[in-house]
This record gives structure tokens, sequence and C-alpha cells, in this order.
């Protein structure tokens, strides 16, 4: 039981490792685009978890110990906690972890240029037309691709006749 609970570095390195890595990848997965979690293709969960893959050494070293499997679990929870929490209350660090939303259309005219840059696919731009109930690109008054992935259509608001 004691062997299970061993280190095989000190505490200390595990934090600062998880500190390291979890800065990195957040980076990373920051700079490779939006998409929401619910919207993932196959091909982006086989990044997730090839990803979860490629840091484990760089999180646990040698180290095959309960403890510092636990330890890295807490301080991965904390790190996120905390980002969240200060995300929360500074505009400009919120800003900076999830990105400000995109204009993908705007008066029926689809931004070609902001849909390949943000690697939103013409056949996802028509799931999100069609969700929103759109006909028609003149339907759009507005395409706004959230800082979670999702992508918002705004209607064109049909005229109140004047009797």
């Amino acid at each position: 039981m004691t062997e299970m609970l061993k280190l095989g570095m000190p505490w200390w390195e595990f934090v600062l490792r998880a500190i390291a890595v979890y800065f990195v990848v957040l980076l990373m997965t920051r700079l490779s685009g939006k998409r929401a979690v619910g919207q993932s293709t196959p091909f982006d969960v086989l990044v997730i978890v090839l990803l979860g893959t490629a840091v484990q050494n760089s999180l646990i070293g040698d180290d095959t110990s309960l403890l510092g499997g636990l330890i890295l679990a807490a301080t991965l929870l904390a790190l996120n906690w905390l980002v969240g929490m200060i995300s929360a209350r500074n505009s400009r660090i919120d800003k900076l972890v999830q990105g400000s939303p995109t204009i993908l259309a705007r008066n029926g005219q689809i931004a070609w240029k902001e849909l390949v840059k943000r690697n939103v696919s013409y056949q996802d731009f028509e799931v999100a037309k069609r969700a929103a109930d759109c006909r028609d690109d003149n339907e759009i008054e507005m395409a706004i691709l959230e800082t979670s992935g999702e992508i918002t259509i705004l209607k064109v608001r049909e005229q109140e006749s004047a009797d």
C-alpha cells in the first residue's frame, strides 16, 4: 500500500509540471481555433485523446504512483478553477483565454475570408443556417462565430406592416 503512495519526484515538481503543461496546452488549443465540444468531429475527438496521451509523460515523468496522479489532478482542476475565476473578473484575461466573437456574415453577405481564417466549413455554416430557419443568405442579418465555437444566426427582422 505504501508503494502506491511513494512519489518518484518531489510533490512540487508535479505541481510545476502541471502548471507548465496546462498553460502550454491552453495556448495551443486557443491558437487552434474555436469549436464547441458538442460540435466536435471524430477528428477533433481523436486529437483530444492523442493530446492527452502526448502530454502524459510531460506531466507524470517516471512516476506511476497514485499520489502523484492525485497531485496532478488536483493541480489541473485548481488551475482550471483559477483561470475561470480570473476570467470572470477580468475582461482582458477573459478575451485572452476565450477569444472574442467573429462576424461571419452581415446583411446577407458571407465573409468568406473569415470562414477560411476560422476554419469554419460552409457545411457547418449551412447547418447553422438551417437551425436558424434561414433558407437563403439574404435572410441573414448577422452570423456570429461565438467564443464557444457555435455559430449564431440572427435573421433579418420582418417589417411590421403599418395599417
